[in-house]
């Protein structure tokens, strides 16, 4: 029984292993999207970052400037596609769409699984709470050294911030998406949930038994409070696409068009600014 379970345990890893390969051996080039005369778009329904409105139509700071983007590229057709926030990479490393625009961090240990713009976003973090903060929470360090429980989504970098500050992880309560995390703070199977502040913020508008944290404080990992530098990713492969959205994304950022895109889904001046500050490459060696 145990060589049976070990030997489609093998096979199992043999498959995905073999699929994450192929994927990336054929991920998409510009030529072939531009053949195609389509580009495939996924987005992980995180407000206001990429998602797609009760019409069905992507929106968000990722999905409003890839539009302009491939337009200027020449791409008429955009196939947008949504998915679990832990899901884009593995998304991309199985072909499965061809840019993800859901203003992914660029950290180091995902610079290892797929290819990054120069980053088109940057943003801090914040929590939600219950509705008057009973525990009078107002930052992650809040974790390090008490019984309060938090949750992260899957897949999201909060889980690293929170590991860095020495957050045990059994009091780490791990969801599927964003869209759990009002119910799980408001029936205390959490004392907050971490986002960065713009998410914390949208989920709080929608329900009154959840609030964001007042007064919050940005962790300080390091010695340097966290920052986020937000970017399209793609394939390993995708060389050539990624550097076409680079040069577009270059000149778009220098338009009016695009300040106004990021202002109208709450990015401040700080943010927009922030957002030149760091390099691609600097991010994945940091």
């Amino acid at each position: 029984m145990r060589l049976k379970t070990l030997s489609s345990a093998l096979t199992a890893i043999t498959a995905t292993t073999m699929l994450t390969i192929a994927g990336a051996a054929h991920a998409s080039t510009l030529e072939e999207v531009q053949e195609r005369g389509a580009v495939r778009i996924a987005v992980a329904n995180e407000i206001p970052y990429g998602y797609m409105d009760l019409n069905g139509d992507a929106k968000g700071a990722g999905p409003d400037v890839a539009k302009a983007i491939m337009k200027n590229l020449g791409i008429d057709r955009i196939e947008w596609s949504t998915t679990n926030f832990g899901s884009l990479i593995p998304g991309l490393q199985a072909n499965r769409f061809d840019i993800v625009a859901a203003e992914m961090a660029i950290l180091p240990e995902r610079c290892k699984q797929v290819l990054y713009s120069e980053p088109n976003s940057s943003y801090g973090e914040g929590l939600m709470v219950a509705k008057g903060n009973p525990n009078d929470i107002h930052a992650f360090e809040d974790f390090s050294d008490s019984d309060y429980k938090i949750a992260i989504m899957a897949g999201a970098d909060q889980l690293e911030m929170m590991q860095a500050l020495g957050v045990d992880e059994s009091r780490m309560v791990t969801i599927s998406s964003n869209a759990d995390a009002i119910s799980t703070v408001a029936t205390g199977r959490a004392d907050a949930y971490a986002a960065t502040s713009l998410t914390a913020s949208e989920l709080a508008s929608k329900s009154d038994k959840v609030e964001v944290a007042a007064n919050f404080s940005d962790p300080i990992i390091d010695g340097e409070p966290v920052r986020s530098w937000g970017g399209f990713a793609f394939a390993q492969n995708s060389e050539s696409l990624r550097d076409a959205v680079n040069e577009e994304l270059k000149k778009f950022k220098e338009t009016q068009e695009w300040s106004d895109i990021l202002s109208s889904y709450g990015f401040t001046d700080a943010d927009l600014e922030a957002s030149t500050k760091r390099s691609t490459s600097q991010l994945c060696e940091s």
